[in-house]
């Protein structure tokens, strides 16, 4: 038996060179291991061996088996290679560049936001950034808003559980987490940390229960704005939002302040802005941001000496600016990826 097998094996070793396609390596298997091939008839030759050779031939018949297995396993991987070369042609230089490549592109979003940034830093404004995950006091209770203030209803929305800690962010241990809705608690951090003069810009991804519709997110990116010195005035932040909506949005774009309500400046005022220029703006008056000159309460908090120093702040929404700039008429846009929409801010 030793010998039969020892010649199915040799056979099948020197005949596998030559099966080259799926449909002759099935053939070439049946032949060997099929009802009628050659190694099945071995097999039925235990039938007639005594009992106590029986054992012996069985293991003879099995290592065979596993040599033939082998020999079958390296026809399929030759043939599979086979295959993926005539899929994939001639063989590729890998060191090539990529034929037809488009070339990557900034999301209209980040190009906004870096313009704004640019801007900023012409006029010797810094930019500052902090983290998505805020606590009640950097969000809230250093601004002026304490928990029974009808101010934070719209605001203090997206909590995380009890047990979510987020290394050393939390001023206190029994304080909550949550996604912050506004970047005004990078300017709380920021004046813990230095003394007055401060002149810089806060730009993120904020969060808020807004019902998702053309113009509202529950995921939105912001940009605030802080100067602390002596003797800043409502004059110097008026002046300040001139130069950058007419920085952003071209020559002839004019703002307006109406007094409006935030907790942390006062006086507080909406920011309106008309540009004829612009074709989805016109000369009417389109409501763009808030400001206010910093609410002596929220120096208190951070350190600073309200009868020395003074300051504004002001805030606005990247996604708000770029459908103005590039008029686009609903802010789902920017967040479904789709390319043919992307595609047109390509640089």
């Amino acid at each position: 038996m030793q010998e039969k097998l020892n010649a199915v094996i040799s056979r099948a070793s020197d005949e596998a060179e030559g099966v080259l396609e799926r449909p002759a390596m099935e053939a070439f298997k049946a032949r060997l291991v099929g009802p009628n091939g050659e190694l099945t008839a071995v097999m039925k030759e235990i039938g007639r061996l005594p009992k106590e050779d029986r054992p012996a031939a069985g293991k003879l018949i099995n290592q065979a088996k596993q040599q033939l297995q082998g020999i079958l396993d390296a026809i399929l991987v030759r043939i599979e290679d086979s295959e993926i070369a005539a899929q994939v042609g001639p063989p590729i230089d890998p060191t090539l560049p990529v034929p037809e490549r488009e070339p990557g592109a900034l999301h209209p979003l980040t190009l906004v936001r870096e313009e704004v940034c640019r801007i900023f830093k012409q006029v010797g404004f810094s930019v500052v950034e902090g983290s998505e995950v805020e606590t009640e006091y950097y969000c809230f209770d250093a601004l002026n808003t304490p928990p029974d203030h009808p101010a934070r209803d719209l605001q203090d929305t997206f909590y995380l559980p009890e047990q979510a800690r987020f290394g050393n962010i939390s001023k206190y241990e029994d304080e909550r987490y949550l996604l912050r809705p506004h970047t005004s608690s990078v300017q709380i951090r920021t004046m813990l940390k230095q003394q007055p003069p401060l002149r810089f810009v806060s730009p993120g991804r904020c969060f808020r229960r807004d019902t998702v519709d053309a113009t509202h997110s529950a995921n939105f990116y912001h940009l605030e704005g802080l100067y602390v010195d002596k003797n800043v005035t409502v004059r110097d932040l008026k002046a300040i939002l001139d130069y950058m909506f007419e920085s952003l949005l071209g020559a002839g774009t004019k703002t307006r302040l109406r007094p409006h309500f935030f907790p942390y400046t006062e006086p507080s005022f909406e920011v309106d802005f008309s540009a004829s220029h612009l074709a989805k703006v016109g000369s009417e008056w389109m409501e763009m941001a808030g400001c206010g000159m910093v609410d002596p309460s929220v120096f208190e908090a951070v350190g600073y000496d309200p009868e020395v120093y003074s300051g504004y702040a002001f805030g606005f929404g990247i996604e708000r600016i770029a459908m103005i700039l590039y008029g686009i008429d609903d802010i789902r846009y920017f967040y479904q990826n789709d390319l043919r929409f992307l595609k047109q801010f390509s640089r």
